[in-house]
């Protein structure tokens, strides 16, 4: 097979879940690109609307499903409902997810239970319905959860975001957990972990720390509108094939430091 047909993903299915604006937004332009059909599900029917005329004009099939994910005996359904509107899906990203601001005496219980519903609870179900309709019976799939550098490490003195960090650590270890008992399906389960990305869920920390965070990177930036796309790709692609269980970061260095 020549390099470039490992990252092609033509005729195939994905899934991706908060994908009607910012990150889910932009990695389903970028598996659309690819070749894939894409159905993105959100809570709001007008923000699908209007992704889906950006996804469209691209060139991509998209199939739109309002839903809430903390609703989570409503899985099954959506999952069905996709896979009969663009056949069996071959990549689940799981990008859905919500944070909530709080120091931890003072945490609401249902503000604790909210971001472990959506973040933690609904990847699991998802990635359960969708090995169980579509993966596990075909032997194949990828599985891409969203995690992010706020699950490998603890929080910055002044950031009260512990159910967020508690949240994504704990993505991380159900993707490794994951790729551990469904790689004898073949199914890949892998997870991104990004950095900062300017979005409606970090508009508020940025403004505290956004500067902070840019002059602490070393590539000295935020991440972009363009970079999701290649990683999202290479683990939805065969260019990945023999990698599973893994954790890629995307956020201009701060990770290693």
């Amino acid at each position: 097979m020549n390099v470039p047909d490992l990252f092609r993903l033509d005729g195939q299915v994905a899934l991706i879940t908060g994908g009607s604006r910012g990150l889910g937004l932009q990695m389903a332009k970028a598996l659309g690109a690819m070749g894939c059909r894409v159905a993105i599900t959100a809570r709001k029917a007008d923000e699908l609307a209007q992704a889906r005329s950006e996804l469209e004009a691209r060139g991509i099939e998209v199939l739109t499903l309002v839903g809430d994910l903390q609703q989570l005996d409503t899985i099954p359904a959506l999952v069905d409902e996709a896979a009969s509107g663009l056949g069996a899906i071959d990549i689940l990203v799981n990008n859905a997810g919500t944070t909530w601001g709080a120091p931890a005496e003072d945490h609401p219980d249902e503000a604790w239970h909210k971001v472990m519903n959506l973040n933690v609870n609904a990847p699991f179900f998802m990635a359960r319905a969708v090995g169980r309709r579509c993966m596990i019976p075909r032997r194949s799939g990828k599985i891409i959860n969203v995690a992010s550098v706020a699950g490998l490490k603890g929080m910055a003195p002044g950031v009260h975001t512990i159910a967020y960090n508690t949240s994504k650590a704990a993505a991380i270890n159900f993707t490794r957990a994951l790729a551990s008992e469904w790689g004898r399906f073949n199914i890949n389960v892998n997870a991104l972990c990004p950095g900062f990305f300017p979005s409606k869920m970090s508009a508020g920390l940025l403004e505290t720390i956004g500067e902070q965070v840019i002059a602490r990177a070393p590539l000295r930036r935020l991440g972009g509108d363009e970079d999701l796309m290649g990683p999202v790709v290479f683990l939805a692609s065969q260019a990945s094939r023999h990698i599973t269980g893994q954790v890629l970061a995307v956020d201009g260095g701060t990770s290693a430091l």
